[in-house]
């Protein structure tokens, strides 16, 4: 009776470790695939004018030759945003993270009247998660 008892427990123990560290595992993997808040290094911009730039031959001439632009409101809101932007570790918060290789991104962007709040879309690789 003892055997079949304690054989009863180290299954059951077996079976709460196992699902203990999937569980464990599921958690961390999710934590590293997204984030609320990061920084970015790399070029980001409209999602046409990405696109463009991602298949250009020469990226650089597509960078001097298409500057972000967008259309400020009165209130301050940006739309009809075209171009290109070279970032340098600025913080980002994500907007949609569903892409496959690339993110949506709110972060300030300079424009001609000023730095407002602009959603682009840079690579994933080109962000780093804030810790």
């Amino acid at each position: 009776m003892k055997r079949i008892v304690v054989s009863l427990f180290s299954v059951a123990m077996a079976a709460t470790s196992a699902l203990a560290v999937a569980g464990t595992s599921a958690v961390s993997d999710t934590s590293k695939e997204s984030c609320a808040i990061g920084y970015v290094t790399g070029v980001g911009g409209s999602a046409q004018s990405f696109r463009e730039y991602q298949s250009s031959d020469n990226k650089y001439r597509y960078l001097a030759d298409h500057p972000i632009q967008c259309q400020v409101s009165d209130e301050g809101r940006t739309s009809g945003c075209v171009g290109v932007v070279n970032l340098r570790k600025e913080r980002v918060s994500v907007y949609d993270d569903s892409g496959d290789t690339t993110m949506s991104v709110v972060t300030r962007v300079e424009l001609e009247h000023g730095t407002y709040p602009v959603i682009i879309v840079v690579r994933k690789q080109d962000v780093r998660c804030e810790e």
